[in-house]
């Protein structure tokens, strides 16, 4: 991209499904053949660039695509896209009526706020009538997309048209006609365009190109946050379910629980670049908490009760107190750390949603009885490594 800002260059890329003509589109604006044409179905593999020479400064490059509808070809319709988002002028060609693959690819290309130029191949095939009604039907559905004068009927190949004449008697008379390449329509609306926005078109892409190119590259270092702080706050689930299991003084294991909350948050903190003392991130997490007393009340409850029963119980059932106790600590981190990711995500906000509805989501998301299970099963069978040993 920074190659063709330095030298001015100007990208032309044809887009469609297959064998509606646009290697021969190409070739016909070439005056040459450069571009493979086939009778085989799809014979357009991999993108394709040539020097349009008749521009006046050798600056324009045309570009074939594989065809968008290529049976197995999501790797070659992938492809097809991204040559058409870095392209500075697109020409999207058709041979009839739009398809609804050609009408979404068409959405996704205008998307790309891209000079595009909807191209009518094989119009020969079509009377002049049949051409009027054509434009007309393909005006009312690309309304919003096209405007009507980058509709442009062409001719990409010479053919051969049969004709028969009958006379006064009823006499047939068959000959054959010559229909010549006719692209001069689209010529000159691409010269118009280049002319009046050539010199922009490079540099309003190249704007578009590293805007997107941005964006790609936040939303990826976001799945990378996303997934070390899932591995994070799995760590601190364990951690405090543990803990909490193994603590025989009831309530004062729901102190160092909060702290092993705060450490969490301070390290997804850190992850996501707005670091926190340990202050703020004791005020976030009673925000939080507060909520979720509110949304599910009960739970606390069930982590208190357990909480006294561990003094009165021995053996087994102890075991099995403690196990579940530290599954509903391992199950309140786990909606403190999501809930706390989700915020930092955010920008150390609550957006409109606000805290009430963000943590209901993040509940809503979680299966609790199978969180709580899971996490009763691991902590179970650190307890009896630990008793062993």
């Amino acid at each position: 991209m920074l190659d063709k800002l330095e030298h001015g260059h100007i990208h032309i890329a044809v887009f469609g499904r297959v064998s509606v003509g646009k290697s021969s589109l190409l070739n016909a604006l070439l005056g040459k053949t450069a571009f493979s044409v086939s009778v085989l179905h799809g014979e357009t593999k991999h993108s394709h660039i040539e020097n349009w020479e008749e521009y006046a400064d050798s600056g324009l490059f045309l570009i074939d695509t594989p065809g968008i509808n290529e049976v197995d070809g999501t790797a070659r319709e992938t492809l097809a896209h991204e040559v058409a988002e870095r392209a500075d002028l697109i020409l999207f060609v058709v041979d009839s009526d739009l398809t609804d693959v050609e009408f979404k690819a068409l959405q996704t290309v205008a998307a790309g706020h891209r000079p595009t130029l909807l191209v009518v191949n094989k119009a020969d095939r079509y009377t002049e009538t049949e051409q009027r009604e054509l434009r007309a039907v393909l005006r009312t559905r690309t309304q919003g997309l096209i405007t009507p004068e980058n509709i442009v009927f062409t001719s990409a190949q010479a053919s051969q048209q049969t004709v028969i004449r009958v006379d006064e008697h009823g006499n047939e008379t068959e000959s054959v006609r010559s229909r010549p390449v006719a692209i001069l329509n689209l010529k000159t609306r691409l010269w118009d365009i280049l002319e009046a926005e050539g010199k922009t078109l490079a540099a309003l892409n190249a704007s578009l190109f590293a805007g997107n190119l941005s964006n790609e590259i936040g939303k990826r270092v976001l799945e990378v946050k996303r997934e070390l702080g899932a591995k994070t706050i799995r760590l601190y689930c364990i951690a405090k379910g543990v803990a909490v299991a193994l603590n025989p003084i009831p309530v004062a294991d729901l102190v160092a629980a909060a702290a092993i909350d705060a450490g969490m948050v301070v390290h997804l903190s850190r992850l996501y670049g707005l670091p926190m003392s340990k202050s703020e991130a004791g005020e976030l997490i009673s925000t939080i908490v507060g909520q979720m007393i509110v949304l599910i009340g009960v739970t606390w409850a069930i982590n208190l009760a357990s909480s006294a029963l561990k003094l009165g119980t021995g053996g087994l059932s102890t075991v099995l107190t403690a196990t579940t106790q530290g599954a509903i600590a391992w199950y309140s981190t786990l909606v403190v750390g999501r809930v706390a990711e989700k915020w930092l995500a955010n920008g150390k906000s609550w957006g409109e949603a606000g805290p009430k509805l963000t943590v209901q989501q993040i509940l809503d998301s979680l299966d609790r009885d199978s969180v709580v299970a899971e996490a009763r099963n691991e902590i179970l069978s650190y307890m009896r490594k630990t008793i062993k040993s």
